[in-house]
């Protein structure tokens, strides 16, 4: 049976892994935008001369769509890598539960409720982006031009970090046999609900962190990277809900010295 299992674990973390390659190829090649995405993350760092493409963005149902992809893509680049854990313990405990039954099927159904999840909160980012876009208040980089709302994200990111909400939906996350367990539903359909209602704890732990890239860049790679990377720190490590603590009030510190322009 731990043969079996060890099988199943590699075939599952195996199509994983090409998912998540393919998002971060997507996003390195521009995500459609036209140049590449390390073209656009000198463009989002540069020093304030180069903060525009040179055009004006139109908004039509096509560039509509092509944002939403680009943001759902961005999220299963960043969020899938953190997911992974859960998704892979509840492959073999699919297998043990019904040993007759191939595991991958429930597996995936779990990995596209949790997608789904991720699908919702994209469509969201979308209609901001849009409504901050015309009115003057993201640049074509998807970067934000105003003081006063990049200061605003950061301090309402930061404070998030140490809210009620924001440790209950971590606590979820960072413990999956817990979830798994309480949550436990049969069949494909059952896995996908699953894989959705994890996807919402996931979602409420870490979407305001998801803003900040309307202060770096929406496409810039060194903040979608750096977000990743703590966002897989936060929900592993044994540490990481202080770690998060800790960056909640540096990054309210942050916010208020934009704010009062000290930075």
């Amino acid at each position: 049976m731990e043969t079996i299992l060890k099988r199943d674990r590699w075939i599952v973390l195996a199509g994983l892994t090409v998912v998540i390659l393919l998002s971060w190829i997507y996003l390195l090649l521009g995500a459609g935008m036209g140049m590449s995405g390390i073209e656009m993350t000198r463009l989002s760092s540069g020093d304030g001369m180069m903060m525009d493409m040179g055009e004006t963005t139109t908004w039509s149902i096509g560039y509509g769509l092509l944002m939403f992809f680009m943001w759902w893509i961005m999220m299963i680049a960043m969020m899938l890598p953190s997911a992974t854990p859960m998704i892979l313990l509840a492959a073999a405990l699919n297998r043990k539960a019904s040993p007759h039954r191939q595991p991958y099927g429930t597996s995936g159904y779990f990995a596209a409720g949790y997608l789904l999840a991720w699908a919702l909160f994209s469509g969201v980012a979308v209609v901001v982006q849009w409504g901050l876009t015309v009115s003057g208040l993201l640049s074509s980089l998807m970067q934000s031009t105003n003081t006063v709302l990049t200061g605003g994200i950061l301090i309402a990111a930061g404070l998030w970090q140490l809210t009620p909400i924001k440790h209950n939906c971590l606590k979820h996350c960072r413990s999956p046999v817990k979830f798994l367990v309480q949550h436990r539903r049969q069949s494909n359909t059952g896995s996908l609900i699953m894989g959705l209602e994890h996807g919402m704890y996931c979602m409420g732990c870490c979407w305001f962190l998801m803003a900040l890239l309307l202060v770096g860049g929406v496409m810039n790679l060194y903040w979608i990277t750096g977000l990743a990377l703590y966002v897989l720190v936060e929900k592993v490590l044994p540490k990481g809900e202080q770690v998060g603590q800790i960056v909640g009030v540096g990054l309210v510190a942050w916010g208020f010295g934009w704010v009062i322009g000290i930075l």
